[in-house]
């Protein structure tokens, strides 16, 4: 594709980007980054990049807002990701048009408030890793395929086929994945006490204990449900499941900011989403990471 083709198409991009924060009242404190792909360990220096533009170039703002969609990718990137943005800025809200999924998930259980719509899905956070072939596989399936086997040699069914599978099998590729599971879960549960519910001071969705004061201890006993509900493949009965944002806020009681009837929002945010996916389509990208911070004489 023509290089000017591609900065006009990004220009135009970023022009759409600048009326969510001019046109949605939710954001006119926020500067704004979309980040769209996978969450791989060379975005790192990329998305940092762009956070650093945002903080240079703008006007000085302490919020910011991710655009996110991506199909996952590794945890310790995302880990990563919320130590940059929090070094700029005291609060991050995440907006999720059409899904967010396994590392995605856990990197938006980091904001502090999470926007979603009718159709937009976080899912399952059964971290991906790279196996001895380079390939990524979800790791939870690898675990508990093992101690599928494990359970059936105690009781001498293991079929000649599954010994044969479970020989090959590398220990310490093992112990790394179940390490990338606890660590999805470790983090989840620390993000959602630190950010998602440190504002949170009565009960809400409960209806038996509306309007009662939340103690600390209740804060990270519900960190701990979510996390453990999410990091349950029994549960979602797939690595791909899309969990919808009423099943969030009904079966996981979390809160979200449903945006669906807010026509503004839902016209730029879809329009945003459209061109994002088209370029990534038309320049065969896998990612790309777009900022916006308004100018301090932009409105001059």
């Amino acid at each position: 594709m023509n290089h000017s083709i591609d900065m006009a198409m990004e220009s135009y991009i970023n022009f759409n980007i600048g009326l969510v924060q001019s046109e949605c009242a939710q954001f006119k404190e926020h500067h704004i980054v979309a980040y769209y792909g996978d969450i791989g360990l060379d975005a790192i220096e990329q998305f940092h990049n762009v956070i650093k533009d945002n903080v240079k170039k703008g006007k000085r703002k302490k919020k910011l807002l991710i655009i996110l969609h991506t199909g996952g990718g590794v945890v310790e990137v995302v880990e990563k990701f919320v130590e940059v943005s929090r070094y700029f800025y005291n609060q991050i809200d995440f907006l999720v048009p059409e899904y967010a999924m396994s590392a995605g998930t856990i990197w938006c259980m980091s904001g502090d408030n999470i926007y979603m719509n009718y159709a937009s899905s976080l899912g399952p956070i059964d971290p991906q890793v790279r196996n001895n072939n380079g390939k990524w596989i979800p790791a939870l399936g690898y675990l508990e395929k093992f101690n599928e086997f494990i359970e059936k040699s105690r009781d001498n069914q293991l079929t000649n086929a599954e010994l044969l599978l479970l020989n090959n099998l590398d220990l310490a590729e093992l112990e790394r994945y179940q390490q990338a599971a606890n660590l999805s879960v470790d983090l989840l549960k620390q993000w959602l006490f630190t950010y998602k519910f440190k504002d949170w001071t009565k009960h809400k969705t409960n209806p038996e204990r509306q309007g009662e004061t939340v103690t600390d201890e209740e804060k990270r006993e519900r960190a701990r449900k979510i996390a453990v509900d999410l990091n349950n493949t029994s549960k979602w009965r797939s690595h791909n499941r899309f969990i919808s944002m009423r099943t969030l806020q009904k079966d996981l009681r979390l809160l979200i900011e449903d945006y669906s009837n807010d026509t503004q929002m839902m016209y730029l945010i879809d329009k945003i989403h459209t061109l994002i996916l088209q370029f990534l389509q038309k320049t065969g990208l896998s990612r790309v990471i777009l900022g916006y911070a308004e100018q301090e004489n932009e409105n001059l």
